[in-house]
């Protein structure tokens, strides 16, 4: 898939995956351009830059690029992510964003664009992909416009506090050397704190251990090629920074529950 495919703007679909697809949503990775994910009705958790939050429905959920994020959504819960193409990227916020809907007026727009923006992408008139360039640019300064307005009380100063900080850089570290192979405490030492430190700061932003966050990456993007690649078992075991192709697969087996060349045989296999 073409980076200029990835970046294109697109609307799809969130609901709950069955278990052994769950990874498509809930395990950590990071795209491109930025996402903006809108959840319609349920509850359930997400973790963006280390910091895991609540969301409920008319949430809104702005993910810049090269931010790691996953989120768990539950047999209730449906929402809409919408991909941001990166030439559009400096019209969005620079960092995270979590804004959660109180206004009824608020939400009835945010839906009115999405539909209309869906609409668009979904019609074959001529400049249907203008139009849904407009719609993308009206929903950035409706966003905008929430966010300036959003109640003091919605601010999450928890992402202020120093050990949010410090898990946030670390994320931002394995998601630039994810593919070396480095361990928690190469990550630790250059950042300018033990393992210990950060692995207690990692637990107490999002419930997970430093070496959770950074496997969970990993074997999330051996999934990708797995699934969307016939590159070579071991080629990406050497692409992934894995020693051996056997501690590869070792590693896959105990974070999916199948081997590589398992896990490739069933995402390929065709829909019945």
């Amino acid at each position: 898939m073409s980076t200029e495919l990835r970046q294109r703007l697109s609307l799809v679909p969130i609901a709950h995956n069955p278990a052994g697809a769950r990874w498509r949503t809930e395990a950590m990775r990071s795209h491109n351009s930025p996402r903006l994910i809108f959840i319609s009705k349920g509850q359930g958790r997400i973790t963006v830059a280390g910091l895991t939050s609540g969301y409920g429905a008319n949430n809104l959920i702005f993910v810049p690029a090269q931010v790691m994020y996953g989120f768990e959504i539950g047999p209730t819960a449906f929402g809409q992510m919408l991909t941001i193409p990166a030439a559009m990227a400096a019209e969005w916020p620079d960092e995270p964003i979590h804004l959660r809907l109180k206004d009824v007026v608020a939400q009835k727009e945010i839906l009115t664009i999405l539909d209309q923006l869906d609409r668009e992408l979904k019609s074959d008139k001529p400049g249907h992909q203008r139009a849904a360039l407009y719609h993308l640019g009206l929903l950035a300064v409706v966003f905008q416009r929430q966010l300036i307005a959003r109640p003091a009380e919605q601010s999450d100063e928890r992402s202020q506090t120093a050990a949010a900080r410090l898990v946030a850089a670390f994320t931002d570290l394995v998601e630039r050397d994810f593919r070396q192979p480095k361990g928690v405490a190469d990550y630790a030492r250059a950042l300018g704190v033990t393992p210990t430190h950060l692995t207690r700061c990692c637990r107490q932003t999002c419930g997970r251990s430093a070496l959770s966050l950074l496997n969970d990456r990993v074997i999330y993007e051996a999934r990708q090629m797995l699934r969307d690649t016939r590159v070579p078992v071991q080629d990406i075991a050497l692409t992934l920074g894995f020693s051996s192709p056997a501690y590869f697969s070792r590693s896959f087996l105990a974070r999916a529950g199948d081997t590589p060349s398992g896990f490739r045989r069933k995402a390929r296999a065709p829909t019945p």
